[in-house]
Order: C-alpha cells, then structure tokens, then sequence
C-alpha cells in the first residue's frame, strides 16, 4: 500500500447521524450531534458538561494548507501521510498536560479514534493569541523596514534576525471580522492591542474584564510549559498561537478553556536546538513547507501579496507538488510528533473505515 493510500483527504463525507450541515475547515472537518445524541452521550460517558451542552464530532485530515490554500501532490496525493494524527496527538499530549498541571481544560471530552476528537461546544473568544519568544518570519520582515511598534509594544533597537526576544511577547489579532471597534479595521485577522481589548472586551467575548488577565496567565503558562519540556528534547519553542473559548461545567460553572490545537507544527515554529545553537534555523513545523513553496515557484511575490489571491489560489489548484515533497513534510510533522510524545505514530491503513466502525459500534452515531 502507497502513503497516499493511507491519507485522509476527504473526512466531511462521514455518515455521521446529525441534522446540521457539516462544516469543514482547512484540515478539520465538524459534525454537530443532534440533541439526543448528545444527551445521550453525556448521560452514557459521564462528561464534565451540562446535560444540555451541544457535542460535536471533530475530524482531522492530512490535508495541507500554507498561504491560504490546501496543496495537493502527484499521484493522486490530496495530503501529507500522518499529519493528521500527528497534530491530535501533539494536541492530545500539551493539553493533558495542561490539565494535569492545574492551567486549563480544553474543548476536548473524549478521543474516539486517532484522528477524531469529540468536542463540546465553546463561546469562543475572538482572538488569535500569538505568543512570541524570538524575532522572525513577518514580525523580522517589519522590524528590519523600520517598525519598532507591535500591537502596541516597543521592540527595542538592535535586534537580529532570529534572535529570543527580551521578553516573550503577546501579539494578539482579531479572530475573524469584528465590527464597531474603534481604531480595529473590519478585517480578519488585524493586529490589536492589549487596550483595545481591555476597552472592547465584550465585543471579543469576554465575560468581563478580569478575564482578559486570565487569558494571559493560561498564555504565559502554557507557552512556558510547552517552551521547557521542548528544551528538554532540544528543540526551540519559537512562537504559537494559541485559542479560547468559554464552556460550562456539569456544575453550571463557567470557564475559560483552550480550544483548536496547542504547540502543534501547524499553529508553531519550532528549531532544532543543536543546528540553532550552530547559527542555523533547520525547522520542526510548518515554516519549512512555507519556505519550499516560496522557493519552488519562481513569483514568491503571488503568495506573499493578499492582492494577488486568485493568482495563488490557480497555482495551489493547478500545480502538484512533488511527492518527495510531501513524504519530507509528513517525515517532520510524524517526526516531531514521536519526539514530543515518546511515542511511535502508528498510521491507519484505512482512517476512514476504522472511524466509522469505532463510532458505530462504541458509540452508535452511525446508522
């Protein structure tokens, strides 16, 4: 069997029972229970949620995207080998830790299958959390034209490129397109500042302003315990990004938890120790493909300049990568994975298969 055989690049096509659209993302795909089923669920399996809560089934795929835009390879391969269960398991490992160390739950209430998470509804907050411990990637491209500013705080002078900042820095953005923020433009994904969040917390969904202390502490905290058992293996936690959401417990208590993915080589950069300290960036995550795709085509400009998407849109959709290409991704991403948990990633000959089997026989929610 070939390692395209093995990706799942297709995962919002599950016979799933629910009467809500499937909504399917770059790499996860969502599937909203329906009340009875989630009812039962929470009855049958004793989750830490009211017995009202909505639950969804949550399915990753290897699909890759980088730029905006899902790429593909030859020979019919629509993903990277392992991706998929390499992000749960990275995902899977940082917020059992969390909660082991008393910082936060996560959205996460059971893990079916490798690639399959079940999940409770959370009232997300609107903020891409962006941590960031060394200057690089489009923080250094700003700062060597000059800039010294970032979402309201002083860089100093006389920094290098890829060098660990004074302090870790929280450079928040907006989570999709917020409107009546004064000085906040109407687009996704625009940097912000600590007031104007404070100013407008509500509007970012904020139960009140205490919480956005709140947020940062859970920041600062995971970033530090990703960062030092990271350190412990050698390797560099560059910078993450990291979500949130509010969900409510069996108890009716209302809590801030992390949600989407942690510490993953999607949502981070991560350096290998030993060529960093020897003044060379070899990459653990995502930024490598990012960097391959920008050498690979001879206009880098059409996927760094948002003015020329539908340019970069036909050249993801009309170019196959080489598979050599996406057997060298899926070797970090499956790579990475082993080192962080301890463990070897075992890779389903037949993803799509076993998750209809084990959610029909374990959990009845296929008729």
């Amino acid at each position: 069997m070939s390692r395209a055989d093995k990706v799942l690049a297709v995962n919002d096509d599950l016979p799933i029972r629910t009467d809500s659209p499937v909504h399917s993302g770059k790499v996860r795909s969502v599937y909203w229970l329906t009340e009875a089923d989630s009812r039962r669920l929470i009855a049958e399996k004793g989750y830490d949620v009211v017995s009202d809560a909505p639950l969804a089934i949550m399915v990753i795929s290897d699909r890759i995207s980088a730029f905006d835009c899902i790429w593909q390879g030859e020979g019919g391969m629509r993903g990277v080998p392992g991706k998929g269960a390499a992000l749960n398991a990275i995902s899977n490992h940082w917020f059992k830790l969390f909660r082991e160390q008393g910082l936060a739950d996560s959205h996460i209430l059971d893990i079916p299958h490798p690639l399959v998470w079940i999940v409770q509804k959370a009232k997300p907050v609107m903020i891409e959390a962006i941590c960031r411990q060394y200057i690089t990637g489009s923080m250094w491209r700003a700062y060597s034209k000059g800039e010294r500013e970032f979402c309201g705080i002083q860089i100093a002078e006389g920094l290098q490129k890829d060098q660990k900042l004074p302090e870790l820095l929280i450079t928040p953005s907006t989570k999709g397109i917020l409107t009546g923020i004064p000085g906040v433009p109407e687009v996704d994904d625009v940097n912000i500042t600590r007031t104007d969040i404070k100013n407008n917390y509500q509007a970012f969904n904020f139960r009140d302003a205490a919480d956005i202390d709140q947020y940062e502490k859970l920041l600062k905290e995971g970033f530090n315990l990703i960062s030092n058992a990271l350190s412990e293996l050698d390797q560099v936690f560059v910078d993450t990004k990291f979500e949130f959401g509010y969900v409510t417990d069996a108890n009716g208590n209302e809590k801030l938890i992390y949600m989407d993915e942690v510490g993953t080589p999607d949502s981070s950069r991560i350096w290998d120790g030993p060529s960093y300290r020897d003044g060379q960036v070899v990459e653990n995550s995502k930024e490598s493909f990012r960097q391959l795709l920008l050498t690979h085509f001879p206009d880098p400009d059409i996927l760094l300049n948002k003015d020329r998407m539908d340019e970069r849109q036909a050249l993801a959709r009309d170019n196959e990568l080489p598979t050599e290409v996406l057997n060298a991704v899926s070797d970090t991403y499956v790579g990475i994975a082993e080192k962080i948990t301890g463990k070897k990633l075992n890779l389903s000959d037949n993803p799509k298969a076993e998750i209809i089997a084990i959610l029909k026989e374990e959990y009845a929610l296929v008729d």
